[in-house]
């Protein structure tokens, strides 16, 4: 009888050894495959990752910020950052009351103001302006001068039409 509850009692930690090998072998089998399909996602975000990078790059090669050339004119004022000073400057036309004076529309819905700006280099800006409803484009040439004040001109516009 004791030989035979230990037969028993063999069977079952073998029986017990042998679930625990095939469920352990299963699991791990999922785990390495949910690893592969991470360490491919992961390669593909860094693939897109690196391509917004470039992107970005490309997006700033024309930009006061990063053009060394262009901000040489500026050395000699001391300014930490010539490009949000300049940016200033023009957002400080929008505070007149009524439409901005350098945009050439009467505002239709409100005053026409200057939204989003971009200083291409020391001579020239890109800017948006919009009085809510309606909205278009600038170019400006702008002059800094070394009392810091600055001069705006304006070279284009465009009034976009809806189609609505």
């Amino acid at each position: 009888m004791k030989s035979k509850i230990f037969l028993y009692l063999f069977v079952f930690a073998a029986l017990i050894s042998l679930y625990q090998f095939v469920s352990t072998n299963n699991l791990q089998k999922a785990l390495n495959t949910q690893v592969d399909a991470l360490k491919t996602e992961v390669d593909g975000l860094k693939d897109s990752l690196q391509d917004a990078q470039l992107k970005i790059l490309d997006i700033q090669y024309f930009s006061l910020e990063n053009n060394d050339d262009a901000l040489v004119y500026y050395d000699h004022l001391n300014l930490k950052d010539p490009s949000r000073y300049i940016e200033d400057k023009l957002l400080e036309t929008n505070e007149t009351s009524g439409d901005n004076p350098l945009i050439p529309y009467a505002g239709m819905e409100s005053d026409f103001k200057i939204n989003k700006i971009r200083v291409l280099n020391h001579k020239w800006i890109l800017a948006d302006f919009s009085d809510g409803k309606y909205w278009g484009d600038l170019v400006i040439q702008y002059e800094l001068k070394n009392d810091l004040s600055v001069d705006f001109t304006l070279l284009d516009h465009l009034l976009y039409t809806r189609s609505d």
